[in-house]
């Protein structure tokens, strides 16, 4: 079976270019530019969640991952924060999440982090 990932960035370029890399790669993937998918997780049930902190006029990235952290239902579920802030590892640490991914990005590295964070 298919791991899910929701995917949520605040650029659409980049967006897309996880969205297509992550779907070869063989992941289901919920795609979206805002939070919307996240009030959705019971339902889409993913195993891993790629957020980027800062998405445009909504909640930041690492608060969702702090919500996600700390409700039973949702505390399993791997949580990957994205930035370009070059505080994201203590951002990372902070909110709790499993693993970040430093933008930009290098495409292959993208890819082990998800499968790194899949796999458990």
């Amino acid at each position: 079976m298919k791991k899910k990932i929701v995917l949520v960035q605040d650029n659409e370029d980049i967006l897309n270019i996880m969205d297509q890399v992550l779907e070869e790669e063989g992941f289901d993937v919920t795609a979206s530019l805002t939070t919307e998918p996240i009030k959705s997780i019971d339902k889409i049930d993913p195993d891993v969640v790629v957020i980027d902190d800062h998405i445009k006029g909504e909640i930041r990235g690492s608060e969702v991952v702090k919500e996600l952290k700390t409700d039973p239902e949702t505390e399993n579920v791997s949580a990957i924060l994205t930035s370009t802030s070059n505080k994201l590892p203590e951002q990372a640490a902070e909110c709790k999440a499993d693993d970040y991914i430093q933008k930009p990005f290098d495409i292959d590295h993208m890819v082990d982090v998800v499968k790194r964070n899949a796999e458990d």
